[in-house]
């Protein structure tokens, strides 16, 4: 198994490794070579395991995290959940990728949740979990544009923002409306220039690091501003969307 994904390094685009890293553990946890309460072994473990960087190992986490099979306890690290059929009873939040209405309704829905969720990490956050948080950035800013990748580590960050609350239910309600809420994963313009990709990519990644710098400068107003101001603009942008269908 190592070998094949040391193979896939070397010949597939990091966005299938990912997936293939999820495959693998999901395979595993439904088996029950993984079961729940089990804990997943360190990032450092799983790098040498598998043959893939640390940004692979994080975007799976995360990937993984969004579908309830595993969750990270703070300073303890990362475990099996139950089968995430709990969810069952809250269908009615699930997004609708065919409506762009659906996903300017979880924009609104993330920001009555994220926008305090910054401020109480602001005050809360670890210098752990502040290293996490730049790390996160950090990645955003490498990744290959218009992967799957950027999807990944969008999502990452903020839960990681969440994280830093130190209150479970921040992330684990995040993780609930998982990367669907997360609007380039849904909406693409193929109208769009060069240009125009590279102007939104630019006003995205000015949005998270004033909300990085905010929390990590323990800003707690600041921090609030800043994700309301991310949020709230990825709304106008979407609406804006939904004026030009029609």
């Amino acid at each position: 198994m190592v070998g094949i994904v040391a193979k896939q390094a070397k010949t597939q685009r990091r966005p299938n490794l990912t997936q293939s890293l999820i495959k693998e553990i999901r395979e595993r946890i439904t088996s029950g070579a993984l079961k729940p309460g089990d804990k997943l072994p360190t990032e450092q473990k799983l790098v040498e395991e598998f043959g893939v960087s640390r940004t692979v190992i994080r975007e799976a986490v995360a990937g993984l995290r969004a579908d309830g099979l595993i969750e990270a306890r703070h300073g303890v690290g990362v475990f099996v959940l139950d089968a995430p059929a709990r969810n069952d009873g809250f269908r009615y939040l699930d997004v609708d990728p065919s409506r762009v209405s659906s996903i300017v309704e979880a924009l609104e829905l993330r920001a009555a949740v994220e926008v305090e969720a910054a401020a109480i990490a602001a005050q809360r956050c670890s210098p752990g979990q502040e290293a996490r948080i730049r790390e996160c950035f950090q990645d955003m800013l490498n990744v290959a544009k218009g992967t799957a990748a950027e999807v990944d580590l969008d999502f990452a960050f903020h839960i990681a923002i969440a994280d830093a609350t130190n209150n479970s239910q921040f992330t684990k309600f995040l993780e609930f409306l998982g990367q669907r809420t997360i609007p380039r994963s849904q909406i693409k313009r193929p109208d769009e220039s060069i240009e125009d990709v590279t102007r939104r990519e630019q006003r995205l990644n000015d949005e998270h690091r004033a909300i990085m710098e905010a929390v990590c400068n323990r800003d707690a107003e600041a921090a609030r501003e800043a994700m309301r101001v991310h949020l709230i603009g990825s709304q106008e942008r979407y609406r804006r969307l939904i004026a030009l269908a029609g």
